[in-house]
């Protein structure tokens, strides 16, 4: 007996609705069962955002930082900031310096947030990403666009241009569910979880009477993936020597 060779397979957003609207025990018939899936699915990917780290959404990005500037904007579909480092230099030359992270109160309470230096820390303004009319809403949002994009806040200001560069590491959004020929924004590992979460989350809408059935797939699923997608990297863990005082 042959195998196929392949390990490929993947499903696309119409067979994932398909599959989703079967285990509700329902049809897929008409356009408007493909339109509130397809919202349904964007509502999901949101519920994961929240749930906690999905690794596969982990990207690398850069801000150049310029001379006296406080704030800079991230990306419009950043989630948060995982980790970021202050670079120096390029090549073999190149240094990553710490960079810590403060809370708006922190922030707040700086005497000074115009002094200038290396950037030692910054605040994550997590705004939004949402879209308002030009000029209604000027701190934060793309003058052009009115988009509120999320930013940093570093403190002490450069005191140089093109001498400091801002590297993150960043949680973005999970792209949108698309038409009905796109494959989703998700590692094949959370296929099934997908299917799933929205298969819960139209029985809410088609069949309440499997909600529960399906609620409870729906996040047996989860932890299955949710289990294997985590960071495997080795932690060592130190006790703490423990003094008698008398």
């Amino acid at each position: 007996m042959t195998t196929s060779g392949t390990a490929s397979s993947n499903l696309d957003l119409t067979n994932i609705i398909e599959e989703a609207f079967e285990r509700c025990g329902a049809e897929l018939r008409t356009g408007y069962d493909i339109r509130t899936a397809r919202r349904s699915l964007n509502l999901l990917t949101v519920e994961w955002a929240n749930r906690g780290i999905n690794l596969w959404t982990i990207e690398e990005g850069e801000i150049p930082l310029v001379l006296n500037q406080v704030s800079y904007n991230l990306p419009v579909d950043t989630i948060d900031l995982l980790e970021h480092v202050t670079r120096v230099g390029t090549g073999s030359s190149q240094q990553d310096l710490s960079i810590t992270r403060i809370s708006v109160s922190t922030y707040a309470t700086i005497p000074n947030k115009n002094s200038t230096g290396r950037p030692i820390q910054l605040w994550v303004n997590r705004q939004s990403g949402a879209t308002y009319p030009i000029g209604g809403r000027p701190e934060g949002t793309d003058p052009t666009t009115g988009v509120d994009h999320p930013q940093i806040y570093v403190y002490p200001a450069p005191d140089q241009s093109n001498y400091y560069t801002f590297v993150y590491w960043r949680l973005r959004r999970i792209q949108d569910a698309g038409n009905g020929i796109n494959t989703q924004d998700i590692p094949f590992r959370f296929l099934t979880c997908l299917i799933a979460g929205l298969a819960y989350y139209l029985a809410v809408k088609i069949a309440p009477d499997r909600i529960q059935s399906l609620k409870d797939q729906y996040e047996e699923q989860w932890k299955f993936a949710a289990e294997e997608d985590r960071d495997k990297s080795p932690v060592r863990f130190v006790p703490r020597r423990a003094y008698i005082c008398g």
